[in-house]
């Protein structure tokens, strides 16, 4: 009778083991930008998914009429933007890009007064505001499992996940969303480790 519940006991370890290390380890490892996707900026310059180059990246999904996670994250990100920018990595190194889930309601001119909010410039070259069709917005969305949707009142429910992305643009790690959740000196340091 041990013998059995040794077996189970050491079946279920071993289930419990894979399930973690697939949702941990392997699946965050499968997430990366498409690369046949085009988008625009928020003042209106096509933007490549194909013509990228190769650059640590953090991607954030957002929508601008989002009441605390978004800009709460958005704001941290310009800590964090300081701190590179004091490192001369930002922009040439490391870029953030920050995609609208809401692109029928995130007009141009919505997204350039959410960047202006945060000191981001029409020619910034460390920082890119992005919408997209519905499909495409989607698509990206999904490369990452990241999920939204308007339950009809136009505040969207979403995942609370950012995405630093290697020079590959595939996911190796991922920081949560909001003042408590995003952490600048852990997102810091994990990015300073993957550039050097």
């Amino acid at each position: 009778m041990k013998k059995i519940y040794w077996t189970l006991g050491s079946l279920f370890v071993i289930f419990v083991g894979a399930g973690i290390f697939y949702f941990s380890v392997y699946r965050q490892w499968q997430m990366e930008l498409p690369r046949n996707i085009t988008m625009e900026t928020a003042w209106g310059d096509e933007y490549r998914f194909s013509d990228m180059k190769p650059k640590v990246r953090l991607l954030e999904f957002i929508y601008t009429n989002c009441p605390d996670i978004c800009p709460n994250t958005t704001f941290e990100m310009t800590k964090l933007r300081q701190k590179l920018e004091q490192q001369h990595v930002f922009g040439n190194k490391v870029e953030f890009i920050t995609i609208t889930i809401d692109p029928k309601r995130d007009t141009r001119e919505k997204l350039q007064a959410y960047a202006k909010t945060f000191g981001i410039q029409s020619n910034d070259q460390g920082w890119i505001l992005l919408r997209g069709n519905e499909k495409d917005t989607k698509k990206v969305a999904d490369s990452f499992d990241f999920q939204y949707r308007d339950p009809g009142n136009g505040m969207l429910i979403h995942t609370t996940n950012t995405y630093l992305l290697n020079e590959s643009n595939r996911v190796i790690e991922q920081f949560g969303m909001g003042k408590k959740g995003f952490n600048v000196q852990d997102a810091y340091k994990t990015i300073m480790d993957e550039i050097q």
